[in-house]
Parts: structure tokens; C-alpha cells; sequence
């Protein structure tokens, strides 16, 4: 047998940002299993369970900045979660170089999109808005003076 010398692998410099990928994956899944079972359980089990859940229930939810950034953690991990593993996904079966290039960057935009617009909905909601004299919220806005 003859010694053989293997030159050690090199190392890339700068970010390994799919090291980093993977890292986020098993992070922001575990906190999405806390987050999504704390919704669930608050939305379903909690009160009149889910004989509560209407219009004015998401309201009242919606008026304290705790269940406004719940809401919106919870969006924005499980559609960067989704998008990551989809560019995974990509990745890994789409050989042809321009049309990988593209469905990730339609992932990207798409997830961007998700995430402005569900933020803009979540920090914006005005259960008042466009209620009517005969409506079931009438009483409650006009009390709250909208």
C-alpha cells in the first residue's frame, strides 16, 4: 500500500448562509409549534371555546399590542419557514439554472408580499370601520366613540 496524502478541504470564507438556513428552520419550528399551539389553544379551549370565535372576539384580541405581535410573529415564522423550505425544495429538483433563479425569486416576492400585507392587517384593524347603524357592533363603537 502506498501513503496517500489528501489536502485538507478548503474552507469558503464569508456567510454559509444555508448553514444558517438550516438553523433558522429548527429554531423558528420549534417556536412555531409554541406559538401556533398557544393560538389554538387561547382561540378553541379557552372561554366558550370555539362558540366564541367571531368578529368581535378577533376585535377584542386584536385590541392589545400582546395578541397584535403574537399574530404577527406567528406570520411572519411560518412564512419565512414555508418560503425557506421551499427554496429547499427548489433547490434540490430544479436543475435548470434560470428557472431555479426565478421560482425563488417568486417565492421571495411572494413571501414579502404575504408578510407586508398580514402585518398591515393585523396593526391596522379597526373593527368600526364600515359598521352600520343596524349592525351588531353599532352599540359597541359608538361607546368606544368611533
Amino acid at each position: 500500500m502506498s501513503a496517500q496524502t489528501i489536502a485538507p478541504a478548503r474552507r469558503q470564507r464569508g456567510v454559509n448562509l444555508e448553514k444558517w438556513g438550516w438553523l433558522f428552520m429548527r429554531g423558528s419550528g420549534v417556536l412555531l409549534v409554541v406559538l401556533i399551539f398557544g393560538h389554538l389553544f387561547v382561540n378553541l379551549m379557552v372561554g366558550e371555546g370555539i362558540h366564541a370565535v367571531d368578529f368581535a372576539f378577533v376585535a377584542g384580541k386584536y385590541a392589545t399590542p400582546f395578541w397584535q405581535w403574537w399574530d404577527v410573529l406567528m406570520l411572519w415564522l411560518a412564512l419565512i419557514h414555508g418560503s425557506n423550505g421551499m427554496r429547499t425544495i427548489v433547490n434540490d429538483y430544479v436543475t435548470h439554472e434560470k428557472a431555479r433563479t426565478a421560482l425563488v425569486w417568486a417565492l421571495g416576492l411572494a413571501a414579502a408580499l404575504l408578510i407586508i400585507l398580514g402585518t398591515l392587517v393585523v396593526f391596522t384593524f379597526d373593527p368600526c370601520a364600515g359598521v352600520l347603524a343596524d349592525g351588531s357592533m353599532w352599540e359597541t363603537c359608538q361607546a368606544l366613540g368611533k
